[in-house]
């Protein structure tokens, strides 16, 4: 799906109009939500925003998500939601017609193709995958079922980040061949290092529906709560953080994937509670034409660059969270140090080329002023509730929206690509006619 500056405004008026609207009961998306983390929170009142959501049913390996989860649709909608014991539930009710799939990476495959199967739309928060190979098989699955699956990094579905695009695609910064993307923290919680429920323990957490195709381990309250810091269930900052950059990325240069990766990662500070590193750096190669910086550091919080900065030739942009400058490239020729070397006769012939006198005299012959640029700043709904407006547009409509399945299997094999060059030591490759990691 395009989005372009006149098609945004249009949503957010339509979006707008439907927030207001009063919906019947038969015009209703009911959406259970398997997972009912703190992310799983934020997402239950984004959609709550539009009344033509209903939240039948949650479930959640740990009491305590549940209770609040049901307080909280309780309040905005004033009824409570089931709780159920098993998400498969879910999935054999036919009055629900979508799942929310919010729980931790590793069994987001599963549930997402068997909800598929079941014949539920999905809305599976990123990554899409705990593996690149995953990709594969849950497009081949929304193929098969002509079911709709969104991914939820809601970043691209921004005015900040569409008006980007926009420039980018108008040609307002001409070839763009380097992109910095950074997301930086400095905090416990930030480093995932988050605090455990007073009541938490075997009577209030459900650790073998929390471990489901994980490998077996014993009961531990650190790996349920801080699970984005084990192998087992999360590729750590690539799979969290980077999958964000990498989709913004793909969706303003219209880029699939990068031939080539490289990546160096180290744990260096929060060594409580964890395994995966706390700094990542990596280098992406795209065949379309530009290189990608990425870094993240959980040790540093500095804002003093924005979350993306794309280079071109004859412009920059720089997108922060909320935030968009544009400044134009002002560029000049000057060789004077170079040809002031050259025998005084040839540097005077030099300068009295018409050619020399047009690029690098130009600029000294009389003031003028310089284009400084534009700064735009983002006012309005959140960009969760818009991302969840596509995913109800393309239930109604049967047309995906932009970051359907095969956008999110890129996004995350990204960050697998990532990870992967981390263990290994070694640049990784992208199979183009597989769509997956090369190997061998």
């Amino acid at each position: 799906m395009e989005m372009t500056r006149r098609g945004f405004l249009a949503m957010q008026a339509a979006l707008a109009a439907s927030m207001q609207a009063r919906v019947s009961a038969n015009d209703r998306v009911r959406a259970a939500f398997i997972g009912c983390g703190a992310r799983a929170h934020e997402l239950m009142e984004a959609m709550m925003a539009h009344p033509q959501f209903e939240i039948p049913a949650v479930i959640d390996a740990y009491k305590g998500r549940v209770e609040r989860a049901q307080d909280r649709i309780r309040g905005r909608r004033g009824a409570a939601p089931r709780v159920l014991k098993d998400y498969r539930e879910a999935l054999a009710d036919k009055s629900i017609d979508a799942v929310v799939v919010a729980t931790p990476d590793h069994w987001h495959k599963q549930m997402v193709i068997e909800a598929l199967e079941a014949g539920k739309d999905v809305y599976c928060e990123k990554p899409l995958t705990y593996r690149s190979s995953e990709g594969l098989e849950i497009i081949a699955a929304a193929r098969r079922t002509g079911r709709i699956v969104q991914v939820g990094s809601q970043g691209m579905s921004s005015m900040t980040q569409n008006h980007a695009r926009e420039l980018i695609r108008g040609g307002k910064l001409g070839k763009v061949t380097m992109i910095r993307a950074a997301y930086n923290r400095n905090t416990a919680s930030g480093a995932w290092i988050y605090p455990i429920p007073p009541d938490a323990g075997p009577e209030t957490v459900n650790w073998e529906m929390f471990l489901g195709p994980a490998p077996k381990r014993a009961f531990s309250l650190e790996r349920f709560f801080r699970w984005r810091c084990y192998e087992d269930y999360s590729g750590g900052i690539a799979t969290d953080l980077f999958v964000h950059l990498c989709t913004t990325i793909h969706y303003l240069m219209d880029a699939k994937m990068p031939a080539r990766v490289m990546a160096m990662g180290e744990l260096y500070r929060w060594k409580e509670s964890r395994e995966v590193p706390d700094t990542l750096n990596a280098v992406l190669e795209y065949p379309e034409g530009f290189t990608v910086n990425l870094s993240s550091t959980f040790n540093n919080q500095s804002s003093s660059e924005a979350s993306f900065t794309f280079l071109g030739t004859e412009g920059t942009i720089a997108v922060g969270w909320g935030e968009l400058r544009y400044w134009p490239e002002n560029v000049r020729e000057d060789n004077r140090w170079i040809v002031e070397s050259w025998p005084r006769k040839l540097e005077e012939e030099y300068w009295k080329n018409p050619k020399v006198q047009q690029e690098e005299l130009r600029h000294l012959n009389k003031p003028r002023l310089v284009d400084g640029g534009n700064v735009w700043r983002e006012e309005g709904q959140d960009a969760t509730i818009i991302h969840f407006w596509h995913f109800l547009n393309s239930i109604r409509s049967r047309k995906p929206y932009w970051q359907n399945e095969a956008a999110g299997h890129h996004a995350a094999a990204c960050a697998h690509m990532v990870n992967e060059s981390v263990k290994a030591h070694r640049m990784v490759e992208w199979d183009f006619a597989l769509d997956d990691i090369k190997r061998g």
